[in-house]
């Protein structure tokens, strides 16, 4: 017997259609392989590919949700090929195509590439939902003003974002002085990654709107489940809490979109792509029960009425 999964198209879990049109599918993935201000270890760029590659061998049927999530639809972008002309034209490139992706009611997946491509996606995003906050999952706090001379490198980008959008930023255990100071200045809500316990879950999703954007930085993980990243940091969060958590996040507040960044694949080492890719369809199958759930409430509500 043939293996099917020799015969799978390069998009994001070998979808075979109707499941992997645009038209039919709820969910776009969209790889960014940006990487232009890395400072440490260098290699994001191959991060999208890596993960698609991956996310071949992840099983259609999730065992905790019971549901085969793919069914929503899941199309995925060619490449968006990186600008020579700087982060900036970079951000408004990745701006403009969401905003038309976003007219089409799509889902959008953003994979990184470095987390400056954040920027772009969470400025569409706040145009079309005038409510929207912004949650980090990162081991950085991501807030200088400006680092080696640029105002849009991956280490400036939750300063950036915090320009038009409200953000809540976790798992951090690594930041500057000048970081430090300002956050005490302007009263952050910026969550360490030695404070997880139950009360701040609470306090992390109260601090939210009710519609949320998910920035996910895989450095949030602990270097002991996702070593492939640019700046690895103990201290981590695990593979269940990380889970519960977000379980807990899409029952509580609507996630209307998220990206996955700074992947830096490893040779040889094939967990952590496979990692971010079972990652990415845990959240995609968490949204989708939870709408799901949502529209049946609705349902009810109006019958009520």
């Amino acid at each position: 017997m043939l293996d099917r999964k020799l015969f799978l198209p390069n998009n994001f879990l070998g979808i075979l259609q109707p499941f992997s049109t645009y038209k039919k599918s709820k969910f776009v993935i969209l790889p960014v392989p940006y990487e232009q201000t890395t400072t440490y270890k260098a290699g994001t760029k191959e991060g999208p590919q890596a993960i698609i590659t991956a996310s071949k061998q992840v099983e259609l049927f999730d065992e905790e949700l019971k549901t085969e999530a793919y069914k929503a639809g899941i199309y995925t972008t060619e490449e968006l090929e990186p600008t020579s002309k700087g982060p900036e034209k970079m951000i408004e490139r990745i701006y403009r195509l969401s905003r038309e992706l976003l007219k089409d009611g799509k889902v959008i997946v953003t994979l990184g590439g470095e987390h400056t491509i954040s920027v772009g996606m969470i400025k569409a995003y706040k145009e079309k939902y005038k409510d929207l906050s912004v949650l980090q999952l990162d081991a950085h706090a991501d807030l200088r003003q400006s680092f080696q001379g640029s105002k849009f490198s991956h280490a400036c980008t939750m300063r950036r974002v915090r320009e038009f959008a409200p953000a809540v930023q976790v798992g951090i255990r690594n930041l500057s002085l000048e970081e430090h100071n300002w956050v005490k200045k302007n009263k952050i809500h910026l969550f360490y990654a030695r404070e997880k316990d139950k009360n701040s879950v609470d306090k992390i999703i109260d601090s939210l709107s009710d519609n949320v954007y998910l920035t996910f930085d895989l450095d949030f993980l602990d270097p002991s489940i996702m070593p492939s990243v640019g700046t690895p940091e103990p201290g981590g969060y695990l593979w269940y809490e990380t889970l519960d958590f977000l379980k807990t996040l899409s029952q509580r507040k609507k996630i209307v979109g998220f990206d996955i960044v700074e992947l830096c694949p490893q040779p040889g080492n094939i967990a952590p792509d496979f990692l971010a890719a079972k990652l990415i369809y845990k959240l995609i199958g968490y949204i989708i029960t939870q709408d799901g759930k949502r529209k049946m409430e609705k349902g009810k509500i109006k019958r009520k009425k």
